[in-house]
């Protein structure tokens, strides 16, 4: 597989690390060369520095246990507001019980938001867990805030990513600049607000792909297998009020992460001890395949194979007058002719354009399809009205009258 769209991750360490525990007190901030390791070594929070600059430092939160050149951040504190080496920064707990990240000079780079009242004797304390989850928790252990409530560019195992809250789509994954600039890219993933039964990825304001559509279930998944001792499982929930995404791992399982790169590709990484390397299970798009209408009307890329590939729909060929990728009826229909709907089984449903239906899942398309894939991982059924029925096809038969 092309890995040569994944951002290579060569992070310049500007301290010498001093040791640390998992917590972060109010008298205790966390200064360059300090880290937070969680309890069983899976992560860290420090200072970094991406290494096309030994200026700028960043507070993040990267994979600890595996080779330095492999680490990822997965989370990024202050991605467009970078402390410099000329005036130090601390991260810090205040008087009013919110992280702030500030440098020598009292200027504030990052800081954040909660609605606790200020108490002189309240000693909140923040701690690192081995989920990767920063939570920021009050003297009783209620939870302040959390860093799972504020992605940056990845969604870890165990994170509920919340696409919308009482039918308010919520917050993005933002990508990258680039693979040594942390600070807000191009491309971003979310909850389509247009139709919002699928969750898509947006190059700026411009529909990039749709990477998965609700299938109407309160709660629904697949399976993504990644080596021989893995198993990724994604969840997509609605609780009525909250509609959310989910991925989790099979016990021992090795360390897994969801990833929006900087080129707009939304990859399922897995971590392979024996190459001491990130390896992608699932990417999409994937070779410019499932970039939005890359098949053209009525084909779809298929993702089943080793590779993937542009079809047509069966009942549709490659249209031999149109050099682009067009695909047109084998058969027209006719009116007051018989026809049929055949199914196709493990197909993300099209586009909503010309899509009558609502949150029943009652959808019914007209016009082109665009936009449609078949995978091996999931899917649902579709039925396609094509003309008169071939022998031994499985479909409904219809009448126009």
């Amino acid at each position: 597989m092309d890995m040569s769209c994944f951002p290579i991750f060569i992070l310049l360490f500007l301290f010498p690390f001093s040791k640390s525990d998992d917590q972060l007190t109010q008298g205790k901030p966390l200064s360059p060369g300090d880290i937070l390791i969680s309890k069983d070594g899976v992560f860290a929070l420090g200072f970094f520095s991406p290494a096309n600059s030994n200026k700028s430092l960043y507070v993040g939160i990267w994979f600890y246990n595996i080779p330095e050149s492999s680490r990822a951040i997965v989370w990024v504190a202050n991605r467009d507001n970078p402390a410099t080496t000329a005036s130090p920064a601390a991260l810090a707990i205040s008087v009013k019980s919110d992280l702030v990240l500030s440098d020598s000079g009292g200027h504030t780079l990052w800081m954040t938001k909660n609605n606790v009242t200020a108490d002189e004797d309240a000693r909140a304390s923040a701690v690192l867990l081995d989920t990767g989850n920063l939570v920021l928790r009050s003297p009783n252990g209620t939870v302040i805030w959390q860093s799972f409530d504020h992605p940056t560019d990845t969604i870890l195992p165990g994170m509920r990513f919340l696409l919308s809250y009482k039918g308010r789509v919520m917050g993005r994954l933002v990508a990258w600049k680039g693979p040594d600039d942390p600070s807000v890219g191009d491309f971003s993933f979310g909850l389509d607000p247009d139709l919002g039964m699928q969750i898509v990825t947006w190059h700026g304001a411009k529909l990039y792909c749709r990477i998965s559509v609700w299938n109407g279930a309160s709660v629904s998944g697949g399976t993504y297998p990644g080596n021989s001792s893995s198993v990724v499982y994604q969840t997509i929930v609605n609780t009525g009020d909250r509609f959310y995404l989910m991925y989790s791992i099979s016990d021992d399982s090795p360390y897994a992460r969801i990833m929006l790169d900087y080129t707009g590709t939304m990859s399922l990484l897995t971590w392979n001890s024996y190459s001491s390397s990130w390896i992608a299970t699932s990417e999409r798009p994937s070779g410019g395949y499932g970039v939005y209408g890359s098949c053209g009307p009525f084909g779809y890329s298929d993702f089943t194979g080793a590779t993937p590939t542009c079809q047509c729909l069966d009942g549709f060929e490659p249209d031999p007058m149109n050099s682009s990728r067009v695909c047109r009826r084998v058969e027209a229909l006719k009116c007051g002719s018989k026809n049929h709907f055949l199914r196709l089984s493990g197909m993300k449903v099209p586009d909503s354009a010309g899509t009558l239906g609502d949150q029943t899942r009652c959808l019914v398309w007209t016009g082109e399809l665009v936009d449609t894939w078949k995978t091996n991982n999931y899917g649902e059924n579709l039925y396609i009205r094509l003309g008169d029925s071939p022998a031994g096809m499985d479909d409904i038969t219809v009448s126009d009258q």
